[in-house]
């Protein structure tokens, strides 16, 4: 197996644990800001609710940890696939600080991939992802 597919099936895999933790971290979330009122509608007092709202809290608390470490992972293997010279895998679906607007997103008013204006963005986006010093 080749480091290009490698390389694609861990950024496959990476995106796919952000939007699992993304998704915990909303519901989880969700679940937090309807506690007061589900508390208020059973007619229960303040002290009665708020060791479960603790424990929402404390989970929304460890799932922003856990999205932070995601995030330090996510950069570090950007940094790995630059030192592979895997530039291309350095470009998520998704957009990130400072990079170009995703291309597609205007429809039919989006250049064609083809477009050399489109090609040099791109490869401008790969280089300009942050770099690390710390080491891979």
């Amino acid at each position: 197996m080749s480091r290009q597919v490698i390389g694609e099936a861990l950024a496959a895999r990476l995106y796919a644990a952000e939007t699992a933790i993304d998704r915990a971290l909303a519901e989880t979330a969700f679940l937090a800001a309807s506690l007061p009122a589900a508390r208020a509608d059973a007619l229960l007092s303040a002290v009665a609710g708020q060791r479960v709202f603790d424990g929402a809290a404390a989970s929304i608390s460890a799932l922003a940890e856990a999205r932070s470490h995601l995030v330090q992972t996510h950069g570090a293997l950007a940094a790995l696939a630059r030192k592979l010279g895997l530039d291309t895998l350095a470009i998520g679906p998704t957009d990130k600080p400072g990079d170009p607007p995703p291309f597609g997103v205007a429809g039919d008013l989006a250049p064609a991939r083809s477009d050399p204006v489109n090609k040099a963005l791109t490869n401008k986006a790969n280089k300009t992802l942050p770099h690390t010093t710390v080491p891979c």
